[in-house]
Formats: C-alpha cells, sequence, structure tokens
C-alpha cells in the first residue's frame, strides 16, 4: 500500500510471522528493506501491532518514505 502526503510517498509492507510459540519472520526482513533501498525508499521504521490474547503479534510493517518527483 502506498499513500502520498505533501513532499513524500509512504509504502507499508506488511511481513507475517510463523509459528504459534516461535516467531520468525516468513520473508527476509533485511532483504525487504535493501531492495526498498535500490529502489529510492528510505526505510523509516518497524510497527509491531500489539499482541493478542497469545501474547505475541502475528505480523509487523516496515514504513519506508520517498521524497515525490515534481
Amino acid at each position: 500500500m502506498i499513500i502520498q502526503r505533501n513532499m513524500y510517498d509512504y509504502k507499508f509492507v506488511k511481513v507475517s510471522l510463523t509459528g504459534l510459540f516461535t516467531s520468525k519472520p516468513k520473508k527476509d526482513y533485511k532483504e525487504i528493506i535493501v531492495t526498498h533501498a535500490k529502489e529510492g525508499w528510505r526505510f523509516v521504521q518497524l510497527f509491531a501491532p500489539a499482541t493478542t490474547g497469545y501474547g505475541r503479534a502475528f505480523y509487523f510493517e516496515l514504513i519506508f518514505e520517498k521524497r515525490k518527483e515534481e
């Protein structure tokens, strides 16, 4: 999903986690960050949602920004 606001575009990449007791990302988040950096995106933050009744999150989101092209 890409949201356009003011001087920057923002991109949110959802990474699902596996397992009930061991939360491992289904995708390599480091690779995602490097790939997006090559495309001009800057990594801003990792967002982890509130935990569920099991005491863990089922995903996290990587947030990127890129200056708008004018």
